[in-house]
């Protein structure tokens, strides 16, 4: 780690994420693909429940069904349904926080070259499981919260003028006023939404490597990420290039085969084949999630140590380290001197110990002079 201990740029940074991810394949792909696969497992049983049930119970547009639906049939699979989406949702939601510390813990390890597992990743951030859900809840709601209610408003008073144009016979130049101001909230709407996330985005870092608190990480990101909001931005679009890039490339495949299938063409089988490609796709968006991710995750571990190098003095604290120099104990809420986000300590040999002349002398002995 000793010789990337200095700032880099974009280009090194992405550089330094692709040695880290080869390098850490298994281990960090496998992080990120323990949520994917449990929610792979749990959507293929709401398709399988879906298909059979709704058969079953005689839901229009189903292959087997003669008849609509009985009102109690309907009731019951939106039962069914709200009931799935309020259990799963909040489990996806915390298994995704849990991978996003793991893969943080990971990569932190790997930047000053310690390995680790997948088992030892999420053994690591175990302990500390709420904080990071809680972390991750503050941040949708930090982002996503304000959007919404603005949203709502917007609505709202969008219908009012709308109303309030016919009323007083402005035409279209009431409606025309009425859509522009929409476009206009809803583009600061997408602006706020970008700029909180990316002064948030170093939060997960901050809070795995210095075990800060939730709300502390969360002040921590918006500190240091000032000056390199730009550089991360640029890694969201990439992230999103690749995203759909990989995302067409498994596509295609897929939808030649559905194509060339014999009986898609029939009426009865369209249904059927329509809800294969929708699980398909979805299937193919959570893999492709599962590959990117962790690059994702990587680089904003990198840029967290970046910017605090930039801001910090973080290069210099781990040469005095390496030296055998006492740095003292940061206080509560200041950033952890340590480089690495074990969790744990460090055996005693490992230690650097205090040169001789900074070592402090032996209390005296009673009835000494001091």
């Amino acid at each position: 780690m000793n010789e990337h201990l200095r700032p880099s740029n974009f280009g090194e940074i992405l550089d330094r994420t692709v040695q880290i991810y080869r390098s850490r394949f298994l281990v960090l792909f496998g992080i990120a693909a323990v949520p994917t696969a449990l929610l792979l497992i749990a959507a293929s049983g709401v398709f399988l429940f879906f298909a059979w049930f709704g058969s079953d119970l005689g839901v229009a547009g189903s292959a087997s069904s003669t008849s609509s639906p009985t009102p109690g049939a309907a009731v019951l699979l939106g039962l069914a349904a709200i009931g799935i989406v309020l259990v799963a949702m909040p489990f996806y939601f915390a298994i995704i926080a849990l991978s996003m510390a793991a893969m943080s813990h990971a990569t932190a390890r790997a930047c000053f070259d310690q390995k680790t597992t997948i088992r030892d990743a999420y053994r690591a951030i175990w302990a500390r499981r709420w904080r990071y859900i809680g972390l991750l809840f503050f941040e949708a709601l930090i982002i996503a919260g304000p959007p919404l209610a603005a949203w709502l408003v917007i609505v709202m008073v969008s219908a009012g003028g709308m109303a309030l144009a016919q009323t007083a016979g402005a035409g279209v130049a009431g409606t025309t006023i009425v859509v522009l101001f929409a476009v206009l909230a809803g583009l600061a709407i997408v602006a706020y939404c970008i700029w909180m996330t990316l002064r948030l985005s170093l939060a997960f870092p901050a809070c795995v490597v210095e075990q800060t608190g939730a709300w502390s990480a969360l002040k921590r990101s918006a500190s240091l990420s000032k000056g390199t909001r730009g550089r991360i931005f640029l890694l969201l679009l990439l992230i999103g290039v690749i995203n759909y890039v990989l995302s067409m490339i498994m596509m295609v495949p897929i939808l030649i085969a559905l194509a060339l299938a014999p009986g898609t063409k029939d009426p009865q089988n369209q249904q059927t084949a329509g809800m294969v490609f929708l699980f398909l796709n979805y299937a193919v968006s959570f893999a492709v999630q599962a590959f990117t991710q962790p690059v994702f995750i990587i680089a904003l571990v990198l840029f967290y140590y970046d910017q605090r190098i930039r801001l910090e003095g973080f290069d210099i604290e781990w040469m005095m380290q390496r030296a055998g120099l006492v740095v003292p104990a940061p206080q509560d809420g200041a950033p952890a001197l340590s480089p690495i986000a074990t969790g744990e300590t460090l055996p005693e040999q490992q230690i650097p110990q205090p040169a001789n002349d900074l070592q402090p002398s032996s209390p005296p002995a009673s009835g000494e002079p001091v």
